[in-house]
């Protein structure tokens, strides 16, 4: 899972960057000078904790999150500027868009359109990749059509094409436009825009955090509900000081703060869920490791997550649900209570899964 943070410069993208991350970068550099910054995201699981203090493996491995921090756009720049093409670039290939939207204040760093106004800023940017869904659209026909040769498949294109660019041309997004499952597959790969699943993290300042309130909230959150994307408030500032803490102060300043979870588990559970995506777990002396799919995956292909050497010589699977490990203590006790199933390869794998994939190759 690739997930692009982005959104204007200013608006503590990179300082999220570095929460998520556990790292110390800069801002990526505005303009397309300076690479983006990439690193990975833990995902926290409960989960995965319990099972490790049962079976104290050698290794716990959790799920991970590929993170990358897009340089700040400007959206007053010339949207065919290197700095812009580059910021394009770097999204592409992303699965999902965490827009991170300021509304903290501060004397020392200024906003870059001069005032504080989330709802202004998340339209500001949405239009500019509509615009370039756009450009990208004429390129691709003209491209087909300067070609040697039409083919069927390119007649298909074209039509899906002319479709897709009348969509936005009124102002809609890809990912809301009713297609085909061929027709979504075909969208997809070209890597449009707005056709990537979005979240919205509304950055505070701990004032903001106390009080759940800041400019422009309810326009913002009208925008983001009438386009389906979830908003997230997260006072990533005050977070990222608390996560460099000993544990004993960290705990005392999170609750005195009345965060309830870490920023990155809100986080993580959000893109799991927007993503349709979770998660089931191995478990052994070896290792205890949360593994991520598909919703609606199959026990043979989520073995195959594995090794393919699993899911080509899949027997059975061999399945515990977590809560009921967690509630007996131990597997022993859980196959006492006959809490313990076999299930063929076309068991859909539920999330919190307990499996253990039997094969022969």
């Amino acid at each position: 899972m690739k997930i692009g943070l982005i959104g204007l410069n200013q608006t503590g993208k990179t300082t999220l960057f570095n929460l998520l991350a556990g790292k110390e970068e800069g801002s990526a550099a505005p303009g397309g000078k300076a690479a983006a910054n990439i690193g990975t995201c833990t995902v926290p699981d409960e989960r995965v904790d319990f099972l490790s203090g049962i079976y104290k493996p050698k290794k716990t491995t959790y799920a991970k999150i590929e993170l990358i921090d897009v340089a700040g756009f400007a959206v007053s720049s010339d949207a065919h500027s290197s700095g812009a093409s580059k910021f394009l670039g770097d999204v592409r290939p992303c699965d999902a868009l965490v827009h991170v939207l300021r509304v903290f204040g501060s004397d020392s760093v200024q906003h870059d359109m001069g005032t504080i106004d989330p709802a202004r800023d998340f339209e500001a940017v949405e239009m500019e990749m509509l615009f370039a869904d756009l450009e990208m659209i004429e390129k691709r026909i003209a491209r087909i059509k300067t070609g040697k040769k039409i083919t069927k498949e390119h007649e298909a294109e074209l039509a899906l094409l002319d479709r897709c660019f009348n969509w936005l041309e009124k102002g809609g997004a890809l990912r809301d436009m009713e297609m085909s499952a061929d027709e979504r597959a075909a969208v997809r790969s070209l890597g449009f825009l707005t056709e990537k699943p979005r979240l919205a993290v509304v950055n505070l300042d701990e004032l903001q955090w106390e009080s759940k309130s800041w400019v422009n909230k309810e326009a913002l959150e009208s925008l983001c509900s009438s386009a389906s994307i979830p908003v997230l408030e997260l006072c990533v500032e005050a977070e990222l000081e608390i996560s460099r803490l000993p544990a004993e102060e960290k705990q005392f300043f999170t609750e005195d703060m009345g965060i309830g979870e870490p920023g990155v588990a809100v986080l993580a559970k959000a893109l799991y869920g927007l993503l349709g995506l979770i998660s089931f777990l191995t478990v052994g002396g070896d290792e205890v490791k949360a593994w991520t799919v598909e919703k609606g995956t199959n026990a043979r292909a989520s073995a195959g997550k594995i090794h393919t050497d699993i899911e080509r010589g899949f027997i059975r699977a061999e399945v515990v649900k977590f809560d009921s490990i967690r509630e007996l203590g131990s597997m022993p006790r859980v196959k006492e209570k006959g809490l313990f199933r076999l299930e063929g390869k076309e068991y859909i794998v539920a999330d919190g899964d307990v499996i253990l994939f039997r094969f022969n190759v």
